[in-house]
């Protein structure tokens, strides 16, 4: 077998999220680069800290940043790190990092909007108050390099960015074709399937992403490679990840059968397919399962077996016969 000229290290720090422990890669090739960035706490440094210290590093040591996504838990150290000359990702975290209060104004009013469409009952706009909470564990610096399909990360040619969007537009994930070897980000986990969640689009003249078709997308367009060992996000590395894909996409159609079933002869909001799809945890995790439903909803209409009509600003979904 071909010798790898990058060394993959993981390291696992801990989030104050149900999710649990999120890990970050170092990688020692041309330059010492980590893939993804933990979360903003003291517990998350002093465990990234420590870790270091067990491979003969320091936080000094580190001179790149790669950003498989946008979220919390992935890119909360970024502007801790004291020797970093470049942050890299895909365009999409852009304005997640560099704090642009005009995309997170018409993030607000993309759920405002998205809420009334689907029916949703005026006690839950209160969670649209919320929506900008995440940002005070996310780090605040700029990105420096844009990745894009194809790319390379830079100082390690052998690892080439795959665009992987669904669980979130900016996510990308990483290839070595030598061995098949896939940094993942949250884009394929062992344990779980990861959440689609739903988001305005990038440029306020586009239509919004539709995160289900595009994570199917996404998962399918690994079936045309040959997938070794994946690196993710959470939980542990695993093999067979086309077997995983599969097994992901079939559950994913057997829930869109599931909802389509709910309909009969009746027309149903998306708020009324959530409460019937998601009832014991509609009240507690509201945006996670109103992404889930939108999603169902979304891969039913693209199928065509639903069609959908407007009652005022209301968004209301029947079975196509």
């Amino acid at each position: 077998m071909k010798t790898m000229k990058d060394t993959v290290i993981q390291l696992t720090l801990p989030t104050p999220y149900a999710v649990g422990d999120v890990h970050s890669y170092l990688l020692k090739g041309d330059r010492l680069t980590l893939v993804d960035a933990g979360v903003k706490t003291e517990a998350a440094w002093e465990m990234l800290v420590h870790q270091l210290d067990d491979y003969g590093y320091t936080p000094e040591d580190i001179e790149q940043v790669v950003l498989t996504h946008h979220h919390p838990d992935h890119m909360g150290l970024v502007e801790i790190l004291p020797n970093i000359n470049s942050v890299a990702a895909h365009r999409k975290l852009r304005p997640w990092i560099e704090r642009d209060e005009t995309f997170f104004t018409r993030y607000e009013l993309f759920f405002h909007e998205m809420y009334v469409e689907a029916g949703v009952p005026e006690k839950y706009f209160t969670i649209l108050n919320s929506l900008k909470k995440p940002l005070k564990w996310i780090a605040k610096g700029s990105l420096d390099i844009e990745l894009e399909e194809g790319d390379t990360i830079p100082g390690h040619e052998e690892w080439v960015t795959v665009e992987t969007p669904g669980h979130a537009q900016s996510h990308i994930s990483f290839y070595r074709k030598a061995d098949g070897a896939f940094i993942g980000g949250d884009h394929l986990l062992a344990h779980i399937s990861s959440n689609p969640l739903l988001e305005p689009a990038f440029c306020e003249d586009e239509e919004r992403p539709r995160p289900l078709l595009q994570y199917r997308a996404s998962m399918e367009k690994l079936l045309d490679m040959k997938i070794g060992i994946v690196y993710p996000g959470h939980g542990k590395t695993f093999e067979g990840a086309h077997a995983l894909i599969c097994s992901r996409l079939k559950k994913q159609e057997e829930r869109a059968q599931k909802v389509l079933n709910m309909f009969g002869d009746k027309s149903l909001s998306a708020y009324d397919v959530c409460k019937q799809l998601f009832p014991k945890h509609i009240e507690t995790q509201f945006g996670l399962t109103m992404s889930e439903t939108m999603g169902q909803l979304d891969y039913l209409e693209h199928q065509r077996k639903l069609l959908y009509y407007y009652e005022g600003k209301r968004k209301l979904y029947y079975v196509n016969r």
